[in-house]
């Protein structure tokens, strides 16, 4: 699956999509620990994808969301 179309079932395939740096249990930036702890306290359920571990998905959120950033909550 095209890497566009993969990001675009992701995000329109759940209510709360969360491009972030490392994982829920273990965030690796600040942006990524803010925004677990937030969504831990507003008790949402979301899709967590660790955008270190995916080279295609890290600069492809970037072309999705046509910002230079990663960090993204859908």
């Amino acid at each position: 699956m095209d890497t566009q179309e993969l990001i675009k079932q992701q995000v329109t395939g759940n209510p709360v999509v969360l491009y972030m740096k490392g994982t829920p249990k273990f965030p690796q930036c600040g942006f990524s620990n803010l925004a677990t702890q937030i969504l831990k306290a507003c008790n949402v359920e979301y899709l967590a994808i660790d955008v270190l571990a995916d080279q295609n998905i890290r600069e492809g959120i970037k072309v999705y969301a046509n910002w230079r950033r990663f960090h993204s909550l859908y």
